[in-house]
């Protein structure tokens, strides 16, 4: 329980939180429109005023978060700031785009029912216009303010039009349609096999948040939903006059005819500071995009990937860190996320790029990776690099036991980490607090190993020589393989160096079980705190997730951390 505690606690602390002020504002607006003021308007739409106003609030709310985990800035600079008071709460910030999912959703929930109580409240207006019996309450309702036009109460003005026309002619119509259009191709868009897929319509789709919000902050100058306005209760007691209404405003009656007013928009107060933090995070990274960025060095791996190595002045990082790349002549307006596989100690910063979107194509062909002839340098293409953006992995160093897993490419975050043990070690750095690394890489074909193995080759041979093999463990599993590559490795298997990567440990085959992986590392270091690192799939996460929480009670304490992007 403890664990689950230090691993999700504060998580689910935050959701509770979330979910009760978005419950809060939910009742406290549904009940505010339930309210004197109200009364008439709910003569003609019934609590289908509240059920639309209520999720309004909620909107305001959501939508004032929703930009902030995506802040990567901010975030960097909070991480930074609260890290060294705090390694829980530092570990929630790499949660912020599951966060900013949940909000979302939270979103397309409150404008579901948002619409469907307004197309209610349509209906409800515009039968009152065509009741024309002078002796119905809502009818009468319906007529005031036909002279003046100004103190109205029912939005449908006529009898002879219909609730379509005022939905594209009226200000709150228009910009209501416009949002849910943008809200929808936001939302479909971001569905994980489009987003893996088809990453420039994600991209590209994801930029009507602009239009999104423009018409947020206008939805509410139309002033669609109305109510007596301060000054007519006061001499027009709603409870005492609704009975007298065929006598409104006549002589000798105590009831004057009301007036009613639109509120004054309020969503721009939700919504204008996260939009100005918005605003200065996209300036600080065109500022950063206009920094110069040389290539200095391409190399084509093996399993269609491609390194580059990269110098930008003023660059500092951290191990795990990543960061947004740009080609301009690809594409003036996609950035894409890579983990930076240079350490800190070396004088250049480097990403692997797999091969496998319009994007990585481009960019493998403007690098002369389909060329047999190596390019001059200044024919190489512009770059500009955005970041570093800290991550889960940049705590790697604060446990004194380390599991790092990376699946496929998700090992490149561990590149990093395992370049720095190296050089922390040549330079004899006393003061690393980590004393053991495991580190597991499942990767389902034996070419992607080839571009790692040289990095593991020299790690393994520089901890030989320094009587230090203890201090790193690593595992490689192959997890898919043809009978052809079966064959083969068996008969090199009895070989000294592994067949596949070259090095003294030998790769194997299948998936580890995780059962027995925990228990042997909680046999060993009990009592310790083991970081387990993960950059993978959301199965294996799930499935290591319930392995820290199931094995703290064996002696150590696994704490969970997974990169995301």
């Amino acid at each position: 329980m403890g664990n689950f505690a230090a691993n999700e606690g504060l998580s689910i602390f935050v959701i509770l939180v979330w979910l009760g002020i978005n419950v809060f504002l939910f009742v406290h607006f549904y009940m505010a429109f339930l309210f004197d003021r109200y009364y008439y308007t709910r003569v003609i739409l019934g609590h289908a005023l509240s059920w639309a106003r209520a999720p309004a609030a909620c909107l305001n709310f959501n939508c004032m978060l929703i930009l902030l985990p995506v802040c990567r800035n901010l975030l960097s600079f909070l991480r930074g700031s609260i890290q060294h008071c705090s390694r829980t709460a530092a570990r929630q910030l790499d949660r912020n785009i599951t966060f900013h999912k949940l909000v979302a959703y939270m979103i397309a929930f409150h404008t579901a029912i948002h619409i469907i109580a307004h197309l209610f409240n349509f209906e409800r207006f515009m039968d009152s216009q065509l009741m024309i019996n002078s002796s119905s309450l809502p009818y009468v309702l319906s007529q005031i303010g036909n002279n003046d036009n100004r103190s109205y109460l029912n939005p449908i003005r006529s009898n002879e039009t219909n609730p379509t026309i005022v939905m594209f002619t009226s200000i709150a119509g228009l910009t209501g349609v416009v949002i849910t259009l943008a809200l929808i191709l936001i939302i479909t868009s971001s569905m994980e096999v489009i987003r893996r897929s088809y990453f420039e319509v994600f991209w590209f789709t994801h930029h009507l948040f602009i239009v999104f919000f423009i018409g947020l902050v206008l939805h509410g100058a139309g002033c669609i939903v109305r109510g007596q306005t301060i000054e007519s209760e006061k001499v027009h007691n709603p409870i005492e006059c609704h009975s007298q209404f065929e006598t409104w405003g006549q002589n000798g009656t105590n009831c004057p005819e009301p007036v009613f007013a639109g509120n004054p928009p309020m969503t721009w107060k939700w919504v204008v500071g996260p939009m100005f933090l918005y605003v200065c995070e996209r300036l600080v990274r065109f500022y950063r995009s206009q920094q110069k960025v040389v290539i200095t060095k391409v190399v084509m791996h093996p399993s269609k990937t491609l390194e580059l190595q990269m110098k930008k002045k003023g660059f500092k990082m951290e191990v795990g860190q990543y960061v947004f790349i740009q080609c301009p002549s690809i594409s003036q307006l996609e950035w894409h996320p890579f983990t930076l596989t240079s350490a800190p100690e070396e004088d250049h910063l480097s990403v692997h790029i797999r091969i496998v979107g319009d994007w990585t194509q481009a960019i493998y062909t403007a690098c002369g990776g389909d060329k047999t002839v190596v390019l001059d340098a200044w024919t190489l293409p512009k770059m500009a690099v955005d970041g570093p953006f800290g991550t889960a992995s940049e705590d790697v160093f604060r446990y004194e036991v380390v599991m790092l897993v990376g699946a496929g490419i998700g090992v490149t975050p561990f590149a990093s980490v395992l370049k720095s043990v190296w050089y922390k070690h040549v330079q004899e750095n006393k003061n690393v607090f980590t004393k053991k690394i495991y580190f597991y890489w499942l990767c389902p074909e034996t070419q992607a190993f080839e571009w790692f193995a040289d990095l593991l080759q020299s790690l393994e041979r520089q901890m030989t020589e320094k009587n230090m093999s203890d201090f790193l463990s690593y595992n490689i599993y192959l997890t898919r393989w043809k009978d052809a590559e079966a064959a083969h490795l068996r008969v090199q298997y009895e070989a000294e160096d592994d067949p596949i990567t070259g090095l003294k440990q030998k790769t194997r085959y299948g998936k580890p079980n995780w059962d027995n992986e925990f228990s042997a590392i909680a046999t060993q270091h009990p009592g310790s705190k083991v970081g387990v690192f993960l950059c993978g799939p959301t199965a294996l996460a799930t499935a290591l997730g319930k392995q820290c929480h199931s094995h703290t009670e064996c002696g150590a304490e696994f704490i969970f951390n997974k990169e995301n992007f």
